[in-house]
């Protein structure tokens, strides 16, 4: 059963109760969105729904508002389990149920997730809980202490089903829904129909209403998107002149590695930016701490990984800027998503690199938006708009203080000291603005365009660019042959069945191409390691084009890959204690 787009309805069409309809209003909401308009009626009537729809389209109300609806107040047991993959968006929902919940006296909610104190979640489920909004690890977890029943269980909601996945929490989920009573309602929602999610609704859900948010839908036409053709070294220089062009107080950057996201937050705090980063590897109160600082506005630019960010949404962001591209088309409707909503204007600034751009054409495609080009401001462009600002501030400030006379005699003293008028404007001027010179000032910073850069897909090098490796290493769908040009069996010399000769671990790759370093890497095709796994690591981890990686020979027990002879210690610091396919590696020179 399928369910399209439907008339435009407002929520009081949807027959919602008075205290759920009065937190609807008081939050501002009118009018449903479309997965809302969609969902909610089937939801209502307790179909088991399965909804695709990315981030940002207001799917937690589409399964939240029908959720209180149905709740029996006069029972404290668990009535209701959301599973989500992170513990933000856990907490986004908790918190955004909560909001609807506001007039529903005596419902009560709970988030339980890993980072948190256990013990505080067991004594609030034992209280009595009616919602319980979780990660899959954690909800096992309490299912194996015996702390929380499902016996009551009327509704199960899987929340970014395909992130979950992504992540490996099949088995828990398959586990988790094995517990559930029999009689109870599913509700799906996912970016993505893969077949692991088609398998999991085919087992678990009972002729669900399929809705799907179609895709000119998720590009949200509130938000300009402009993408700036920039040299890699001089990104950091343009994302902080946009910063400035657009005077914007809260943004979103986007990086594809945990060690870009702490490199970026560095350099940006050093030339007096309020940033935090956000990634895997900080503890929940870490992330606790940065987020609060983020919706305060004491931290006004938050830089983030794609997984980190999932959860993430605080209202009123002026931009989004795409540092890196993302390895794969949805997560860029995924970041962009997260501005411009609620009838506001945003802005998607994606910095591209020579080797990105067949990606950025790939994210048109999916899309079926154009991306305008935009020009790079000038130094001096950022100079001019620094001293707009300051002479408005400095207006500003006069007419406030027309009667305080406290600093009246600042002027006159700098006089006695031989300076003229002009001369302390210039220095409070230089001394606010904080604006100097540096070796991009007087820089171009974009890349120009090679005549080689049109030939797709049929040059040789081009076809080695390395977007399709690091996406396999992501994703796990292998490159087809035909894609991989004919220089393709560069990659696989120690792992083609074609030549048995070099099988074995006993033979030795042959000569290094000029001007490349032989890496050895302590795992191979005893651990289902594949070229593009290796490709994706290196290229992900140590910010070097996979075009630029050379040959790779796979054999039983280790690997020996070729990179540029200046990138070989870029490459063996980033890669060196890292994992590839869970496997940790130990990178030396190959002797």
């Amino acid at each position: 059963m399928t369910t399209e787009t439907t008339t435009a309805i407002t929520f009081a069409d949807l027959n919602l109760s008075e205290d759920v309809m009065r937190a609807v209003t008081e939050m501002g909401f009118t009018a449903p969105s479309p997965i809302q308009a969609q969902g909610i009626p089937p939801v209502m009537e307790g179909y088991d729904v399965i909804g695709q729809a990315q981030t940002g389209t207001g799917k937690t109300a589409a399964f939240g508002i029908p959720a209180l609806e149905r709740i029996d107040l006069t029972s404290n047991a668990v009535q209701v389990l959301v599973l989500c993959p992170t513990r933000e968006l856990a907490v986004q929902v908790s918190e955004e149920i909560g909001r609807l919940a506001k007039y529903k006296r005596g419902l009560r909610i709970e988030a339980i997730y890993g980072g948190d104190s256990i013990e505080r979640q067991i004594r609030s489920l034992k209280r009595g809980v009616h919602i319980v909004v979780g990660t899959p690890g954690r909800v096992m977890d309490h299912m194996q202490r015996r702390t929380l029943d499902f016996g009551s269980v009327s509704m199960m909601v899987l929340d970014e089903a395909d992130e979950m996945l992504d992540m490996g929490f099949r088995e828990d989920i398959e586990s988790i829904l094995a517990e559930m009573p029999e009689e109870r309602q599913t509700i799906l929602f996912s970016a993505t129909m893969s077949k692991p999610i088609m398998s999991i609704t085919k087992r678990f859900l009972n002729d669900p209403v399929l809705i799907k948010v179609v895709r000119n839908e998720l590009t949200n036409t509130n938000i300009e998107q402009v993408c700036y053709e920039v040299k890699p070294q001089a990104k950091l220089e343009v994302m902080t002149r946009l910063i400035d062009m657009y005077n914007l107080k809260s943004l979103l950057v986007f990086c594809n590695t945990k060690r870009k996201v702490d490199e970026i937050v560095e350099q940006l705090q050093v030339r007096g930016y309020a940033s935090e980063g956000i990634h895997g590897d900080l503890r929940q109160q870490q992330r606790t701490n940065v987020m609060s600082k983020f919706k305060a506005g004491t931290t006004t630019i938050l830089v983030a990984t794609d997984v980190a960010a999932r959860g993430i949404d605080v209202s009123g962001l002026d931009a989004v800027i795409n540092y890196d591209i993302p390895l794969d088309e949805e997560y860029y409707v995924h970041r962009i998503g997260r501005t411009g909503r609620a009838g506001m204007s945003g802005k998607a600034f994606s910095l591209v690199a020579r080797d990105e751009k067949f990606r950025l054409r790939q994210i048109e495609g999916y899309t079926k938006v154009k991306i305008e080009k935009g020009v790079i401001p000038s130094y001096e462009d950022i100079v001019g708009v620094r001293k707009a600002r300051f002479v408005e501030s400095l207006e500003a400030t006069i007419k406030e203080s027309a009667d305080d006379t406290l600093y009246d005699d600042v002027l006159e003293l700098l006089h006695h000291s031989g300076f003229t008028t002009e001369q302390v404007v210039a220095a409070m001027a230089k001394q606010l603005l904080g604006v100097q010179k540096n070796e991009y000032s007087d820089s171009n910073l974009a890349w120009e365009e090679k005549r080689g850069d049109r030939e797709r897909p049929g040059d040789r090098r081009g076809e080695r660019s390395g977007d399709r490796y690091e996406r396999g290493n992501r994703f796990g769908d292998r490159a087809p042959r035909e894609d991989r040009g004919d220089r393709g069996p560069r990659f696989e010399r120690g792992d083609r069945g074609d030549r048995p000769e070099r099988r074995g671990d006993a033979k030795t790759p042959g000569p290094v191409e000029a001007g490349m370093t032989r890496l050895f890497l302590n795992i191979g095709r005893k651990d289902n390691i594949m070229p593009r796994d290796i490709v994706g690591a290196i290229a992900g981890e140590s910010n070097i084009p996979g075009k630029a990686i050379g040959v790779i020979d796979i054999y039983d027990k280790f690997t020996f890959v070729e990179v540029p002879e200046r990138d070989a210690r870029t490459v063996m610091r980033a890669m060196d204690g890292n994992t590839i396919k869970g496997k940790p590696v130990q990178v030396d020179i190959a002797k």
